[in-house]
């Protein structure tokens, strides 16, 4: 894959920092497999780049960050669509952010929801737009991700409230989530892409060593939630194939509410 190859991410490095946005506008920012092909791509670009020291996640527009998994192309191949390996690889995708040795920020531009929300989770800064919402889905369409998703989502919130954040799948504003310690800072929309600039310039100043050792010692004390994952997506990709995964698709595409009471 080149640069001048994508289709879903765009890439772009600017004085340190390196913005990678994901560019399906018209899906909510919704990821497909190629779209992690691509991202996966663009992170290693910019670890292997030494002019590179902060990373920015970030989504075209100010309607969604990420909006999670496709499920419009779910419903229409069974899966998330074609990848460069035939792997959907979204878990490789979540260590490559833990495992790049830069600083990566989460600027929520809009809703952080479903799988969305597990990226901006595992970013180790997160800024958001006021009007950013946040939340999980997955029970509703028939997923989940009882790996970082959850487990480091209750590390950082509490058990209790990332219960209620699976439990429930609501959405939550900005204002609440930097309240729980989810978000860094919340700033109106305008300002977003300078406040994020204004902490990669402070983060620019500081050793990139340092950051990088830090980065990782802090990993380290949740590393294990990684075999949680693996043991997790395993029963995902058993799950999805059952008629209760599929009527959990089914109803978010027709636009109604799932019905799940058979399968108790």
């Amino acid at each position: 894959m080149k640069l001048e190859e994508l289709q879903d991410v765009l890439y772009e490095v600017d004085r340190g920092l390196a913005w990678v946005t994901i560019n399906r506008p018209e899906r909510f920012n919704a990821f497909r497999g190629r779209t992690i092909d691509e991202l996966i791509f663009c992170f290693k670009t910019a670890w292997a780049d030494k002019a590179v020291g902060v990373i920015a996640l970030t989504g075209s527009g100010d309607r969604a960050f990420c909006a999670g998994g496709d499920q419009k192309q779910r419903m229409e191949t069974g899966d998330y669509g074609p990848t460069e390996t035939g792997l959907f690889e979204v878990e490789a995708f979540h260590r490559l952010i833990r495992d790049v040795p830069k600083p990566v920020i989460a600027a929520v531009n809009g809703a952080a929801i479903g799988g969305g929300h597990v990226l901006h989770v595992l970013c180790d800064l997160t800024i958001a737009a006021d009007h950013a919402r946040f939340g999980q889905a997955g029970p509703r369409v028939g997923s989940f991700d009882a790996g970082f998703g959850s487990a480091y989502l209750a590390r950082i919130i509490g058990d209790k409230r990332a219960r209620e954040v699976w439990f429930l799948c609501r959405q939550y504003d900005a204002a609440t989530m930097e309240r729980w310690g989810l978000v860094n800072r919340v700033v109106p929309m305008a300002d977003l892409k300078s406040e994020v600039r204004k902490w990669a310039d402070e983060m620019l100043e500081m050793s990139p060593t340092a950051l990088t050792v830090l980065k990782h010692s802090f990993n380290a004390d949740s590393d294990a939630i990684a075999g949680i994952g693996a043991i997790s997506f395993d029963s995902l990709n058993l799950f999805v194939d059952t008629p209760e995964a599929k009527e959990g698709v089914a109803a978010w595409n027709e636009k109604r509410k799932p019905d799940f009471s058979r399968f108790r």
